[in-house]
């Protein structure tokens, strides 16, 4: 029996404008008070990890407040004295570059108050589909003991006994909350749209034009408890690179989709040396670790003659199928298959372990290291796993599969781009044996590696990421950055291939014809951010967390640092603040209660 319960947060509404592989979206979030006194409502969900939000507006009736960015000390004491006041205010920070906190004081008995927030993130392209995510719900983290600046998973009114300095709540089996979700994409391809995929939710779409799609979410999907992940195929067989560009007083900003060669798999590719790492964790318990272990013995049977393989498993601890690595003969691979077979999903998230075990030993200089971690990334420490990876990875690349329904996108994106590799997520209605072809087909014939880019005419500077990813085929890297020059010019790409000795340059002509659009300098603006962010994992340097901060407010964007506040002055509100409730929210789709949340 499903049992419900007055909710402060009644609807999310998210409404996407597609354009090119630029993504504009507004959020609005629709809070109410039931009770018969104030409240203050507090409120922790996700949004993708490479959102740019620059717009944050509070909505009391006919009025609409316009948030603004500060400093977040600044932020958080205007809104103390402005929630003692008696006045309607909202808070947004940032937690992570995936986790925000919304909080509104002072909702008076009965009052509705809405908050938009709208935000601009370029979309990922794979093999002629570009993907829009969204996520819904946060998902359970795991905390190393000792541990403090994580986010705690407890039950529905159980505050503060995680000893987290962020805590989500969740909703006990069987309970069900008002919150709904509605979410519209408008989509403007450029080209014809082949193909439409939701595997995680039903939708209803609509062509205006073979280039033009809305998609719908359907009114029957709408308990926000798993990521919403659209996918369309265009019909370019063979996507030129593609140039956005935007100009204002500040100067001008690009962001560049760089496509690989169409086909390398004429070439040898070099021996690998394949090392499978495994979540064996409470979280990944059930059909996650299931579609993992399908994954890796998929990933086993594809390896060749002359490759190595080891697979570490790791929760509390890690351990390992052999000490070294394992020559992929088929005895061996028949055995790593049982010792995959016999894994079961219990216990912590130490994914600590799991990189040691993974990065700590001698790597063959023969051999192509691809290190694949296969996991929901459902971990509160992830600032101490990346300074792990930079620390360890040597020459290793990082190839991972996200397995779930509301992965930490965030960890796993940025894994991959510190390993120079790339990832892909496998959602619980996904085929993992399909995915981890494709994945396998692409990672396995040779890269372009070692990759540098002679710019032509167009003066950049501050580009980022400014450590550029392998290519592979069908995967392409996006570069962000500034210009002074012309648009119109021809860029070289170059780097190593095959064999890893084999140097190649492919030329990228551009031209005046470049579409703008005013977002880019948000998404370089974020860019930058992350890119400090990253630094400071690893270095100390006391200026970076300064850098942060300017960048955040000259552009306006949320950020560790900074926060977007807004006071409704026009009147007070009668009595103190009111007792402080949290948002509980569902346990994610595929996700144990029991083994993820504190009670």
């Amino acid at each position: 029996m499903i049992k419900r319960y007055r909710c402060r947060l009644k609807h999310t509404d998210v409404k996407g404008q597609i354009s090119g592989y630029i993504a504009t979206v507004d959020v609005t979030q629709k809070f109410h008070n039931p009770y018969d006194k104030k409240i203050e409502a507090v409120y922790v969900f996700p949004l993708p990890q490479n959102a740019a939000v620059n717009e944050f507006i509070m909505i009391i009736g006919k009025r609409r407040i316009r948030g603004i960015i500060r400093d977040r000390k600044e932020a958080e004491e205007i809104y103390r004295q402005a929630r003692s006041q008696g006045y309607v205010a909202s808070l947004l920070t940032q937690e992570r570059p995936n986790i925000f906190t919304q909080k509104i004081a002072n909702i008076e008995p009965g009052k509705n108050i809405d908050v938009n927030i709208k935000y601009f993130n370029t979309l990922a392209y794979v093999d002629g589909w570009y993907e829009f995510v969204f996520p819904m719900v946060v998902g359970p983290r795991f905390n190393p003991p000792c541990y403090t600046d994580g986010v705690g998973a407890v039950a529905r009114g159980k505050n503060g006994i995680s000893g987290q300095e962020t805590e989500v709540q969740y909703l006990k089996p069987g309970e069900r909350s008002g919150h709904d979700i509605a979410v519209r994409v408008d989509v403007d391809a450029g080209v014809s749209i082949e193909e439409v995929a939701c595997t995680s939710h039903v939708i209803d779409k609509t062509f205006a034009t073979p280039e033009n799609l809305t998609v719908k979410l359907s009114s029957l999907d709408s308990i926000p408890n798993k990521d919403f992940v659209l996918r369309y195929k265009v019909a370019s067989k063979k996507v030129k690179s593609a140039l956005v560009t935007h100009r204002d007083k500040r100067g001008g900003f690009f962001s560049l989709m760089l496509y690989p060669p169409e086909n390398l798999s004429y070439l040898k590719r070099a021996p690998m040396e394949m090392i499978f790492v495994l979540d064996c964790s409470g979280s990944m318990r059930g059909k996650p670790i299931a579609k993992a272990k399908e994954a890796i013995k998929r990933g086993l049977k594809k390896l060749e003659e002359g490759d190595t393989f080891q697979v570490i498993r790791f929760s509390n601890n890690a351990s390992q199928f052999g000490p070294n690595p394992v020559p992929a003969t088929p005895a061996n691979i028949h055995k790593a298959i049982s010792y995959v077979d016999n894994l079961q999903g219990n216990g912590g998230t130490m994914m600590i372990e799991g990189i040691k075990a993974a990065l700590d030993f001698a790597h063959d200089p023969g051999r192509f290291r691809l290190v694949s971690f296969m996991t929901d990334g459902y971990i509160g420490n992830e600032v101490e796993i990346l300074a792990s990876v930079h620390e360890r990875l040597g020459a290793s690349r990082i190839f991972s599969f996200g397995v779930g329904s509301s992965v930490n996108r965030y960890l796993l994106d940025r894994m991959a781009k510190l390993g120079k590799g790339a990832v892909a997520y496998i959602g619980l209605d996904d085929s993992a044996g399909q995915i981890v072809d494709l994945f396998y087909e692409r990672i396995s014939h040779p890269a372009l590696t070692d990759v540098n880019i002679d710019w032509g005419n167009m003066q950049v500077t501050d580009v980022y990421p400014n450590r550029i990813s392998d290519l592979f085929v069908g995967r392409p890297v996006i570069l962000t950055g500034r210009f002074k020059g012309q648009r119109k010019t021809t860029i070289r790409v170059n780097g190593k291939v095959g064999d890893l000795r084999q140097e190649i340059a492919i030329p990228v002509n551009l031209d005046d014809s470049a579409s703008s659009h005013s977002g880019i300098a948000c998404v370089w603006a974020r860019k930058r951010i992350e890119t400090l962010a990253n630094q400071a994992i690893y270095d100390n340097d006391s200026d970076l967390p300064v850098q942060i901060r300017q960048v955040a407010l000259e552009y306006g964007l949320m950020s560790a640092y900074t926060a977007f506040i807004a006071v409704d002055s026009s009147r007070k509100t009668t009595g103190d603040h009111g007792v402080t409730v949290a948002v509980p929210v569902p346990v994610p789709d595929g996700v144990r209660y029991d083994t993820t949340v504190q009670n």
